[in-house]
C-alpha cells in the first residue's frame, strides 16, 4: 500500500450571496435609523425657521454618518463582489462589522446633542470616532483575510488586489489622528470625518468603474 500525501484541511466554504443579502439589509436600516435622530422640538411653531436652523448639529453629524456608512458599504461590496467563497470566520467578522455599523446613530445622536457643550461634546466626538475607526478596521481585516486565505476571485488581477488594500489602508491611521484631536478640537474632527468618508468613497468607486470597462 502506498503512503498517501496528507492533504491540507480548508474550512468549510459557502455561497456569498445571503451574506451580500443580510448585509445589504443591515446597512439599509442602519442609514435609515440615521434620520430619526434630526427633528426640531415639539412647540418649536412660533419659530420654526429658527428651529430648523438651530438644529445644524443632528444635519452634521447625519451628513457625516451617512457618507461613512456609504463608504463602509462601498468597501464591503467591493469586497463581496470579489469574494469566490466565503468561510465560517468571514461570515463571523461580517456580523461583528454590521454590529459596529448598526450602532452608529446612538453616537450620531450623542454628537448632534452636544455639539457646542466643552466636555460632553469631547465626549461624544471621541465615542463617535472609535465607533467609525472599529468600522474601518473591521472592513480591512475583511478584505485581508480573503487575500490571505485565497477567497477572492482567480480572475482579479495582483495589481487590483494591492490597490484596493492600498486605498483601505490610509482611512484607518485618518481616524487616529481624527480621534486625537477630537479631544481638543471636536467640531474639526467631525468634519475630518466627514472628509475621511468622502475619500473612501470615490477611489473605490473608480475602481469598480474601471473594473466594469475593462
Amino acid at each position: 500500500m502506498t503512503d498517501q500525501k496528507a492533504q491540507p484541511t480548508r474550512a468549510p466554504a459557502f455561497q456569498t450571496n445571503r451574506l451580500e443579502a443580510f448585509s445589504d439589509g443591515v446597512f439599509a436600516i442602519a442609514i435609515t435609523l440615521l434620520v430619526l435622530e434630526v427633528a426640531v422640538p415639539a412647540g418649536s411653531e412660533d419659530d420654526l425657521l429658527g428651529a430648523v436652523l438651530h438644529e445644524w448639529p443632528s444635519y452634521l453629524a447625519y451628513l457625516v454618518s451617512f457618507s461613512t456608512v456609504g463608504a463602509v458599504w462601498i468597501g464591503h461590496a467591493v469586497i463581496t463582489e470579489f469574494l469566490e467563497r466565503a468561510t465560517p470566520l468571514i461570515i463571523r467578522l461580517n456580523l461583528v462589522l454590521l454590529m459596529v455599523v448598526s450602532f452608529l446613530p446612538f453616537p450620531t445622536r450623542l454628537l448632534a446633542e452636544y455639539i457646542g457643550e466643552d466636555a460632553p461634546e469631547r465626549v461624544a466626538a471621541t465615542i463617535y470616532g472609535l465607533n467609525l475607526f472599529l468600522a474601518a478596521i473591521l472592513v480591512s481585516l475583511l478584505w485581508r483575510y480573503a487575500v490571505r486565505e485565497g477567497l477572492i476571485r482567480s480572475d482579479i488581477s495582483d495589481k487590483t488586489v494591492k490597490t484596493i488594500t492600498k486605498r483601505l489602508t490610509p482611512g484607518l491611521a485618518g481616524y487616529l489622528i481624527m480621534i486625537l484631536l477630537g479631544l481638543f478640537l471636536p467640531l474639526l474632527a467631525v468634519i475630518g470625518y466627514l472628509v475621511i468618508a468622502v475619500y473612501n468613497m470615490v477611489p473605490i468607486r473608480d475602481l469598480r468603474r474601471s473594473k466594469a470597462s475593462a
